[in-house]
């Protein structure tokens, strides 16, 4: 940790990174510019990391200075969504040739005035397939705001009372709906009392933006130095969970791991390492995770956040899970 403090500070001063610079806003042209890239640079012909075949992938740029900063993502057949941290939509349809088409751009109502980057910094989201409704977690505010399907209303604003001393630039940075209606969402650096290597999952119940009964508290462990930055619901009810790391040796790292969090309120809970993305394969600050289904294949998509620097990508990548899942969600019991 000694040397990943000095660049994360570094970053944290950068006008781009605090989120004090104001805020741009996508507009015209709407386009996007795709590269192809290999997952190893040193090894075009490379496919395996892990429990993961790599599919494909593009560096995503556009010639609008706004473009880029994504944090999490929603893909559904082939309709993707990226938010940035600045409360950019990105909408495209993009095929097998990984050309993004039918593009738009928009601009997310939330917080403040959004004069400033750290007014929209918008860090997860989540939706409803059957309704549409989609939710965005806000750092700076800890917050969840509910919209309609085109992220164009807002619905619902919440302020939940088990996130309000999460710290400021720590707070709602994944959130996932399950199937079975509720939901989770991880501290990116909120910690339970006593257990400085754990980070705070809240299970609620149901919408997070309605009333209800206050959330159960659980914690996750990610790998050491690691924090959790998105995370996807798997078809057999267990999680990935994407964790991101900075240090002055390999900059931004990442780790994908399997976590089951069908467990008993206060349960601490580690996860089990699928894949780690560190030289010579692509790596930058992956911060959006999003998992479909191509027929009997689970599809794993990740995108970077490049943070509007020059020496980071916005990256979109595809995988195929290659594990063997469950057949069905066990029970939960006991605790960790």
């Amino acid at each position: 940790m000694r040397f990943a403090l000095p660049l994360s500070v570094l970053l944290m001063l950068s006008p781009t990174a605090s989120g004090i610079e104001p805020r741009a806003v996508l507009g015209d042209p709407t386009e996007i510019f795709a590269t192809r890239v290999p997952l190893d640079r040193t090894d075009p012909a490379r496919t395996r990391l892990g429990a993961l075949t790599y599919l494909g992938g593009v560096k995503l740029t556009s010639r609008d200075p706004a473009f880029g900063g994504f944090s999490s993502m929603r893909v559904v057949g082939d309709e993707f969504t990226l938010l940035s941290d600045g409360g950019n939509v990105v909408r495209f349809r993009m095929g097998a040739d990984f050309r993004p088409f039918n593009i738009r751009f928009s601009d997310l109502s939330g917080p403040g005035t959004g004069l400033i980057k750290r007014h929209r910094d918008s860090e997860s989201l989540t939706w409803d397939p059957a309704s549409g409704r989609t939710w965005v977690g806000f750092e700076n505010r800890n917050a969840i705001w509910r919209y309609d399907a085109d992220l164009a209303q807002p619905q619902r604003i919440a302020h939940p009372a088990a996130m309000a001393d999460w710290p400021i630039a720590g707070g709602p940075e994944a959130m996932v709906r399950l199937r079975d209606g509720a939901f989770l969402v991880f501290g990116e650096t909120a910690r339970p009392k006593g257990r400085p290597n754990a980070r705070i999952v809240l299970r609620f119940a149901g919408d997070p933006t309605e009333k209800g009964r206050p959330p159960e508290r659980l914690a996750y462990v990610p790998p050491a130095n690691y924090d959790p930055t998105d995370a996807a619901e798997l078809p057999d009810g267990r999680l990935l969970v994407l964790n991101r790391r900075l240090s002055l040796s390999g900059l931004f790292t990442a780790k994908l791991e399997l976590v089951d969090l069908r467990v008993l309120a206060g349960s601490v809970v580690r996860g089990r390492e699928l894949a780690s993305f560190e030289r010579p394969v692509q790596h930058d600050n992956f911060e959006a995770l999003a998992v479909t289904r191509e027929g009997a294949d689970t599809i794993v998509w990740i995108a970077a956040d490049d943070n509007g620097e020059f020496w980071e990508d916005s990256l979109l990548l595809k995988f195929r899970l290659e594990f063997r899942q469950a057949k069905s969600p066990p029970p939960a019991k006991g605790t960790g």
